[in-house]
Parts: C-alpha cells; sequence; structure tokens
C-alpha cells in the first residue's frame, strides 16, 4: 500500500505519520502542495515530484501552505480532483473547507444545535461596531487561522475602533464572538472516527489558552455530555478526525468553540502518551478496507 502525504513541511507530524504507516506495512511519501502538477486531456495525471497521486492508495492531507488566492484553490481543488478519482483523501477535502473558516464552521455547528458563543460576522466596520456595542467584550478573530494567532479581546470602545478600522484598510472581515468568562482552561478532544482517542485541558493565566501561545496541558477524562459533544462535532464536520475545543464557562456551561480539521497533536500526545498517529492509520486502513 502507497500512501502519499500532502504537507507544507516534512517535520514531527510527518514523521510520526510515516512512522504509524511502516507499523502496518505500507510505504510513505511526503510531497510539498507546490509540487502538484495536473494533467488533463488525453492522460489525465495527478502528479508530485515523480509520483502519480492517482496511483496512490490513499492521501493524507496535512496542512495547506500560505499561498495566493489563486494557489490556495488549486490546491484545494486537486483534493478534490483525487477524491472524485476514487483516491480516499483524509481528511476529505470538504471537511478541510469547512474548519478552514470559521464562519463556515461557527454555521455548521450553530445548525446542528452545538452551544456556541454569540458570533457577528460582517464586512463593514459599522456593523462591527454595532456588534460592539451589542456584546461589550468580544474576541476578534481573524476569519481563517490557528493557534490563536491574530486574535484580540476587545472590551474599550476605542480601542475597538482601532480594531476595526486596522481590519478595514486591509480588506478584512469582521468576526466577534461574546467573551464567555472561564477559569482560564479549555480543553482539546481529539476525535478520530467515532471514538475519543484522548483529551487534554489547556491552561495559562490569560484569556487565550493555546498551547502554541503558551498554555499548559494535562490529560482528562471527559464528562459523558461533553464527550458526545465532540464527537457530534467531528461528525457535522464530516471529518474523519479532528481536534475539537470545548470551553466551559464559569457558569457551568460548556460551549464549542472551534473544530480544527488538520490538528496537531504533538502536546495531546506527549500529556496523554496516546499514539495519536497510529489511530489515525488504524482509521484510514479500516476507512481502505471498507472501500476495496
Amino acid at each position: 500500500m502507497f500512501v502519499a502525504i500532502l504537507a507544507a513541511r516534512t517535520g514531527w507530524h510527518t514523521d510520526e505519520l510515516a512512522r504509524a504507516l511502516a507499523v502496518r506495512g505500507a510505504r510513505a511519501a511526503v510531497f510539498p502542495y507546490e509540487a502538484l502538477v495536473a494533467s488533463l486531456g488525453s492522460r489525465t495525471r495527478m502528479q508530485a515530484q515523480d509520483a502519480d497521486l492517482l496511483s496512490a492508495d490513499a492521501v493524507l492531507a496535512r496542512i495547506i501552505p500560505n499561498g495566493s488566492l489563486e494557489q490556495i484553490v488549486f490546491r484545494v481543488d486537486a483534493l478534490h480532483a483525487l477524491e472524485d478519482a476514487g483516491v480516499p483523501v483524509m481528511n476529505p477535502p470538504r471537511a478541510i473547507e469547512r474548519t478552514v473558516d470559521k464562519f463556515y464552521t461557527s454555521a455548521l455547528l450553530a445548525r446542528a444545535g452545538l452551544p456556541t458563543p454569540d458570533t457577528i460576522v460582517c464586512e463593514r466596520s459599522d456593523h462591527a461596531m454595532d456588534a460592539f456595542h451589542a456584546m461589550r467584550d468580544v474576541i476578534v478573530k481573524p476569519l481563517v487561522g490557528s493557534m490563536g494567532l491574530g486574535m484580540v479581546r476587545v472590551n474599550d470602545e476605542e480601542i475597538a475602533w482601532r480594531v476595526f478600522r486596522a481590519l478595514e484598510a486591509i480588506h478584512g472581515v469582521y468576526y466577534l464572538q461574546r467573551t464567555i468568562e472561564h477559569e482560564g482552561r479549555d480543553v482539546r478532544v481529539f476525535v478520530v472516527g467515532d471514538r475519543v482517542v484522548g483529551a487534554i485541558e489547556r491552561s495559562a493565566t490569560g484569556w487565550r489558552t493555546n498551547l502554541a501561545r503558551g498554555g499548559h496541558a494535562r490529560a482528562i477524562t471527559l464528562p459523558a455530555e461533553w464527550h458526545a459533544m465532540a464527537l457530534c462535532a467531528a461528525r457535522t464536520i464530516g471529518a474523519a478526525y479532528a481536534g475539537v475545543d470545548l470551553l466551559p464557562a464559569r457558569d457551568g456551561s460548556v460551549y464549542v468553540l472551534e473544530v480544527n480539521g488538520i490538528p496537531g497533536w504533538h502536546g495531546l500526545q506527549t500529556a496523554t502518551s496516546v499514539d495519536v498517529a497510529q489511530a489515525i492509520i488504524d482509521h484510514l486502513f479500516d476507512a481502505y478496507r471498507g472501500r476495496s
């Protein structure tokens, strides 16, 4: 079995996936998205370097690197083309499209009846100010992004005006969520298929708890309700595996904040000792067996 791994770069996560594939007797190769060459017409091919990905048994899609709108569209379209040709792609490109866009993710979660923070998304600064005046304390997030980069908490009108004018200057989209008062902790749940393989509590002194922003992690056992919420969130997005972020509020309620369709798991694996890569690959083999 040959599995192609598409990634922004090689590193710990691609090494872990290659190791887990080797355990199952599969051959793996890592290719950069920039190497993709699609050939259409008398002979249809999807090449990456010397490999024709249409002949791969499966493709593992890791982080899509930054680029122009056209580059991003082509890379995701290539994943769609591979899937349409019958090559299993994990995560499916549809799930990646949903989770890379916070608005789309939030809309799907809300439609599924999962508790999410009050959210306003708009393009005009006056509409953003109206939203701020209504909620008074908001987290402003980039529509696309991860690891807590670009997020800012705004609870002052003058700061709000400055932040919104800065976004206006770069033709940004305003994504505002009502600030949920919490105890400086949130929960990352790692879902593979229909099961939770591990969960960690991330804590920090401020309102941001991302491990990439200085948070600390410890393994936890999920209450049944949280377990069900994480599985429902991943299922709603259509992800084969996902990192689901839950936020326990001070008032005892729990919110689904985000679903990451290309999640990292170094911190979770360190805290829980769960072999996450092997769980992903085992699920890939089960899914592949079901299609053959």
